[in-house]
């Protein structure tokens, strides 16, 4: 009924040599990675719209994530831009996406903290109509 397999099974081994020369990652490691770069996103955006204290909440985690400071963009303290409403749907998208990682990561601090940024960003959205 079924027919046999006829090829080679494929060799787990690269040039001969077994894969655990090769570094690997644990499946916390690329979370956290991931979840890393999705606050440092999120960060990038905070900064560009003057959200300064929220922006030190976010270094704080992508701080502790990473184990090193993240490089922040020179920004002016309280000059917003002209046009925030991209800026704020931009940080909204990222936010979800953090706290999608942080659930699967079971990291409560940065679920909640992304959460919070979801709601705010959705409050700024709501008062220029574009929610």
């Amino acid at each position: 009924m079924y027919e046999p397999i006829r090829t080679k099974p494929v060799d787990p081994r690269m040039g001969g040599r077994p894969t655990t020369e090769y570094p690997r990652s644990s499946r916390a490691e690329a979370l956290d990675i991931q979840l890393g770069g999705h606050l440092a996103a999120l960060l990038a955006v905070t900064d560009e719209l003057g959200l300064d204290e929220a922006a030190a909440e976010i270094a704080l985690q992508v701080t502790r994530l990473r184990g090193a400071q993240p490089t922040r963009a020179p920004h002016h303290p309280g000059q917003a831009p002209e046009n925030a409403t991209p800026l704020h749907q931009r940080a909204h998208d990222l936010a979800a996406r953090a706290l999608l990682v942080a659930a699967s990561r079971a990291d409560t601090t940065v679920a909640i903290l992304a959460a919070e940024r979801m709601d705010a960003h959705t409050a700024a959205l709501d008062l220029v109509g574009a929610h």
